[in-house]
């Protein structure tokens, strides 16, 4: 997937505009270059085709399916459901509303809520086209284990009596949904209005992720990185870098790559990502009108404490984990 990008990259920058590759900047724009139109080609393709398949499900049929169904079995299906849906961590929160609204315990809202911005099929398809099936695969897996032991811990702290008053006031109406088109140029125009609307409203984040990735790769020294990777400090550091920066997954795949291909260690990398990915600040302002402050200071201990620990557990069996390197 990189040879054509890195090919043009490579014709630009330092044959168009006659830079070096020995220099920084040089380097620093060759990978800018290089990662803005791959992850933009990827991110249209893979948005067309979800979008062309997700044609019939709603938010609201995602949270009428959960809805009836046993902890165990509502959790299972909440996990899975976030891990294909295409919600970033804000767009999510509405979702989680509407969950709370239904009468779905909310341990099993929570899972949702971590599996929707973090496990993005989109950003998935990205890794394993940048960095590997295998860096793809052990993110999932991590994601998926972590979206549902998640949620499980919450519901021990009987987070319901958390939520705010109006919350649970709220009526919930029975509104006919109006039917959608199935044939196929009904699609075609479902799956490019999904491509037109996720473009327009993740592309800046795309291009600061890939701008933060750049700087990274050309500008940080390797022996900071050589130094920092290996000590058990780097992968709390990570987490709390990770919050601040609003983004979502695809927008820190760039970052990603770059981290990996100046040595930051895979569990650091990994603990950095899913921090960006499902505790960003807004979306903590934003579940903040839906629970207490008990509820969220809980929510984000338990998610930085499990990112923590997924950091710390691949940096220790990287030498036996089967990750391809990075290109």
């Amino acid at each position: 997937m990189t040879g054509p990008f890195q090919w043009f990259a490579d014709w630009l920058v330092y044959g168009v505009l006659g830079l070096s590759a020995d220099t920084r900047f040089g380097a620093a724009l060759n990978f800018f270059v290089m990662d803005v139109p791959k992850i933009f080609f990827l991110l249209v393709v893979v948005i067309y085709v979800m979008g062309w398949l997700r044609a019939f499900v709603s938010p609201e049929q995602v949270r009428n399916y959960i809805r009836g169904r046993s902890k165990v079995a509502a959790r299972s299906t909440a996990v899975g459901l976030g891990a294909v849906t295409p919600f970033c961590s804000c767009s999510s929160v509405p979702l989680f509303i509407g969950f709370v609204e239904a009468g779905i315990p909310l341990g099993v809202t929570f899972s949702f809520l971590i599996a929707s911005p973090m496990i993005n099929q989109v950003a998935v398809v990205l890794l394993a086209g940048i960095l590997g099936w295998q860096v793809a695969l052990l993110y999932v897996l991590a994601g998926l284990t972590l979206a549902f032991v998640g949620g499980m811990i919450m519901e021990r702290f009987k987070p319901e009596r958390w939520v705010e008053e109006y919350v649970w006031k709220i009526h919930m109406g029975q509104v006919q949904m109006p039917e959608r088109d199935t044939s196929l140029r009904g699609r075609h125009l479902y799956a490019w209005g999904e491509v037109t609307d996720i473009v327009r409203r993740i592309w800046k984040w795309i291009f600061i992720g890939v701008g933060v990735g750049a700087f990274f790769y050309g500008y940080i020294p390797q022996h900071w990185v050589e130094n920092l990777g290996d000590h058990w400090l780097a992968v709390p550091a990570a987490v709390l870098i990770g919050v601040p920066m609003y983004s979502n997954a695809i927008g820190v795949v760039p970052v990603a790559e770059a981290m990996l291909l100046k040595g930051v260690p895979l569990g650091t990398t990994l603990a950095f990502m899913m921090s960006v990915a499902a505790l960003s600040l807004p979306e903590l302002l934003i579940l903040r009108k839906v629970i207490r402050w008990p509820a969220l200071i809980r929510f984000v201990g338990i998610l930085a404490v499990s990112f923590m620990i997924v950091g710390w557990l691949f940096n220790a069996l990287a030498p036996w984990l089967p990750v391809a390197a990075a290109p």
